[in-house]
């Protein structure tokens, strides 16, 4: 594995990390400037990061988009590319030496993105995850993201892939905490897409098809989907059918139904944000009367 720092920073957001941080920390070992981009903790994240020599920086949550965004304008990164990294992901040697190639050859890019391996039930969900590829090594000068929750990654310039695997463990603090985590972030899904609903964004099926963006293209696949009926069962069928998810064994269809509950999650509550709305100016008008 390179150990000749070729100008990248780290940036690990974190919340309440104390069990994932310390392996994550040990992956990027390799970078002299690593920092840990705290939504104020209140296990010892901070003290893990502080005595392993990482810059800590707080700041409470908000959405995504605006905590990421507000890290990238604010932190004072010591090298001109930035690799981002959750704090229950790893990165493999093979990514480290991929990122320091690419950087060293000084190509036009301004943006590259890597491969995430989801691991469940010790399986790699080789067919059932998401999404594979993930913008992560940027400068970040020439990056912005966009949307409450699930946030687009938008580079201003060329972009390419690189090889090697960033390995993620969703599931390390248990079930629970998984779904009390998208049980939280179905809120701001909900509120995205009502959002969207009011300001009338746009969406394009052409692009959702066929732009060769691969994050322009989920924006506009997630704007389509969210306007589909059966949501639930059709994120089932996406992940476990039209995935291959079945291949994964066990693991692939636990986590295609654990997907789709999320899905119902945000089915419900958009339902309720906008008939909310709804009765809000009756109520309105009633006051005024």
């Amino acid at each position: 594995m390179s150990t000749n720092n070729p100008g990248i920073s780290i940036l690990i957001l974190t919340k309440n990390e104390e069990q994932d941080l310390p392996r994550c920390l040990e992956s990027v070992a390799w970078s002299d400037d690593i920092h840990v981009y705290d939504s104020v903790s209140t296990d010892a994240t901070v003290a893990i990061a502080e005595a392993f020599g990482a810059n800590v920086t707080q700041r409470p949550f908000d959405n995504w988009a605006s905590h990421q965004n507000w890290g990238l304008h604010n932190i004072r990164f010591r090298h001109p590319w930035v690799f981002y990294i959750d704090a229950d992901e790893r990165m493999t040697p093979t990514l480290v030496d991929s990122i320091c190639r690419a950087v060293r050859a000084g190509g036009p890019e301004v943006a590259f993105s890597v491969q995430r391996r989801d691991f469940f039930m010790s399986t790699w969900l080789k067919h059932a995850q998401t999404s594979a590829y993930y913008m992560r090594l940027f400068r970040p000068e020439k990056m912005r993201y966009e949307r409450l929750v699930n946030p687009v990654s938008i580079a201003d310039g060329p972009t390419a892939k690189i090889d090697g695997y960033l390995d993620h463990f969703p599931f390390s603090k248990g079930l629970a905490h998984w779904l009390a985590r998208h049980n939280s972030y179905s809120d701001l899904e909900a509120k995205q897409i009502v959002d969207n609903r009011r300001h009338q964004a746009t969406f394009s099926l052409i692009k959702a098809l066929t732009s060769s963006d691969f994050h322009e293209k989920r924006f506009h696949q997630k704007e389509i989907f969210y306007r589909l009926p059966m949501r639930p069962l059709l994120k089932f069928l996406i992940l476990y059918v039209g995935k291959r998810g079945f291949l994964d064994g066990r693991a692939g269809f636990t986590y295609a139904a654990l997907q789709s509950i999320y899905e119902y999650f945000i089915v419900l509550k958009t339902r309720q944000l906008s008939s909310q709305q709804l009765e809000q100016p009756a109520t309105e008008m009633m006051a005024q009367k």
